[in-house]
C-alpha cells in the first residue's frame, strides 16, 4: 500500500533537510528569545532544572537508539532502511520504535522549558510534527522491508515511552 506521505527523495533525503530547517528555526528562536523576568528566581531555577532533566532524558533516548542501530549496522542519516540491516527490537527499541526521533522531541521540549517563549514553543511544535511525519513515512519502508514490523508496531509505542 503506497504511503500518503511523499518520499522526498529516493531515500527520504528531503525529510532530513526539513528536520534540519526545524533545528535551525528552534535555535534561532532560542537566540531571539526576549530576556526573562527573573524576579522569582526559585520558580525560574526550578523550571530550568526541569528543562535540563527533560533534555537529559532526550539525550539518553538518542544515545541508546544510536548505539543499538550502530551495533546492528543499521544506522543511517536517512529514513530509508539500510541494505542488509535487520529489524532492531532490543534496547531502546523495546520501549519505542523511534527512540532517536522521540529523544529529539523530548530534548527540544527541555530546551523550551529552559527558554520559555512563544517562538521556541512554535519551533518545537514544528519539529515534533516533521519528525512524526518522517516517522510515518519511514514506517511504510520498514513494513515493506521487514515481515515482523507489523507485529512490532502493534506492541511498541512510536515516539514517547508509554504515551505515543
Amino acid at each position: 500500500m503506497p504511503s500518503p506521505l511523499p518520499s522526498l527523495g529516493p531515500r527520504g533525503e528531503g525529510w532530513v533537510a526539513l528536520q534540519g530547517v526545524c533545528f535551525a528555526l528552534m535555535f534561532a528562536a532560542i537566540a531571539a528569545a526576549p530576556p526573562e523576568d527573573v524576579r522569582d528566581t526559585v520558580a525560574v531555577g526550578t523550571r530550568q532544572m526541569a528543562g535540563y532533566i527533560v533534555g537529559m532524558i532526550g539525550a539518553v533516548m538518542i544515545g541508546s537508539g544510536v548505539a543499538e542501530l550502530r551495533r546492528a549496522q543499521a544506522l543511517t542519516t536517512v529514513p530509508y532502511p539500510r541494505s542488509g540491516a535487520h529489524l532492531v527490537e532490543r534496547g531502546a527499541f523495546r520501549v519505542v520504535r523511534h527512540p532517536i526521533y522521540g529523544g529529539l522531541i523530548v530534548g527540544a521540549i527541555g530546551l523550551a522549558l529552559i527558554t520559555p517563549w512563544v517562538g521556541t514553543a512554535i519551533a518545537v511544535g514544528l519539529l515534533s510534527i516533521v519528525l512524526d511525519l518522517k516517522r510515518r513515512r519511514e514506517e511504510v519502508w520498514l513494513a515493506e522491508r521487514y515481515a515482523g514490523y507489523a507485529a512490532y508496531r502493534t506492541r511498541t509505542k512510536a515516539l514517547i515511552p508509554f504515551v505515543y
